[in-house]
């Protein structure tokens, strides 16, 4: 089994008709090389992507606009519902979602050229919908902290959702922006466990560290917020009060939550990582889910695929609507101000792009 990663299997790709399967019979004794198999290393390629900002029409999800640095996340973990697009590129949800990462070289001058257009109208961006922007990549190429300045440089709100301390590196920028009320940071927090955390998303920072980035990020006053993600019936679910209550001690000024999300080849993913760490739970954590999702493992309806339905759905919903009045949360994070944006002035003799 892969070590330090959240998948321990390549399930098929539902859009290729030719599938790769392993046969290790002739190298059973070769135990340099399965020991190699058993740490995977992270391979980063390169993304020539021609665009960066990516319209979204769920209307269940808060943001209409985001920008992914990257796509594949290192992070690893199992229950990512984000793991299924790698599968658009050829490469399987499982081991390839997490060792093969693509990387947008381009992406803070792909922001640039879009943010100059002049039919923008400064919507908020989402950084990121299906990557988290702080991964271990991050560290090596800098995109996020780059299209970071460009965003500041253009006082473009800016939403963060990330499961890294390494967001602390750019408050610098994050100052800038919120100057302008310009930029808000979702510290996403799954469970206060350090052991669950470090099986379920192992590659994230630790519990400890992420409640230190809440607290390091108030105090330098960036608005942010907890993003308690995902909750999973029958796992975290009880810890609801504690996150919450945790996040608030540290400086969290809002609070919002999902249910877990299982779609296509991730329900795969995360009930093998649940057999092979936490096998005692898992007929109770599926029935839950399925009770949460009209009997299945997922339900994709806008509306419903975020919170789930039926009495175990509401009686999450219910706890952490209790526990977020209790401790003080407004019901709403506020809204950003997009009425600082400004497209700086070209440079003498530069044209517009668009």
């Amino acid at each position: 089994m892969p070590k330090g990663r959240g998948a321990a299997v390549q399930p098929a790709n539902r859009f290729l008709n030719t599938q790769l399967e392993a046969d290790f019979e002739q190298v059973e004794h070769d135990l340099e090389y399965l020991a190699e198999l058993d740490r995977p290393p992270t391979e980063y390629l390169p993304d020539d992507s021609q665009s960066i900002v990516v319209a979204n029409d769920s209307p269940d999800v808060g943001f209409r606009w985001s920008v992914n640095p990257y796509r594949g996340c290192a992070h690893g973990c199992s229950y990512c519902y984000a793991r299924p697009y790698h599968e658009y590129l050829g490469f399987s949800a499982g081991l390839d979602f997490e060792t093969k990462v693509l990387v947008k070289h381009r992406a803070p001058e792909l922001l640039r050229e879009w943010l100059m257009r002049p039919g923008w109208r400064a919507e908020t961006i989402a950084f990121s919908g299906v990557t988290d922007c702080y991964q271990p990549a991050e560290r090596e190429f800098e995109l996020t902290r780059g299209c970071l300045a460009v965003a500041a440089e253009f006082r473009q709100p800016i939403g963060i959702v990330t499961k890294n301390a390494l967001v602390t590196r750019d408050i610098d920028l994050l100052e800038e922006l919120n100057a302008h009320r310009a930029v808000r940071v979702c510290v996403s927090i799954t469970t206060l466990d350090a052991r669950l955390a470090r099986t379920m998303e192992p590659r994230t920072s630790s519990p400890a560290a992420r409640l230190r980035t809440i607290r390091e990020l108030a105090d330098a006053g960036i608005p942010t917020q907890l993003m308690l993600a995902p909750v999973i019936p029958g796992l975290n679910d009880s810890e609801i009060p504690a996150i919450l209550k945790a996040a608030r001690d540290a400086g969290a000024g809002a609070a919002g939550y999902v249910l877990l999300k299982l779609p296509h080849s991730v329900r795969e993913i995360f009930f093998d990582w649940l057999r092979r760490n936490y096998p005692d739970c898992l007929a109770r954590v599926e029935s839950l889910v399925r009770s949460t999702r009209a009997g299945r493992l997922y339900d994709s309806q806008f509306g419903r695929r975020q919170c789930g339905t039926g009495h175990i759905a509401d009686l999450i919903a219910d706890t952490f609507r209790l526990w977020r009045k209790r401790l003080g949360y407004p019901e709403f994070a506020e809204p950003l101000n997009h009425t600082a944006f400004r497209s700086p002035t070209p440079i003498a003799g530069q044209l517009r792009l668009f």
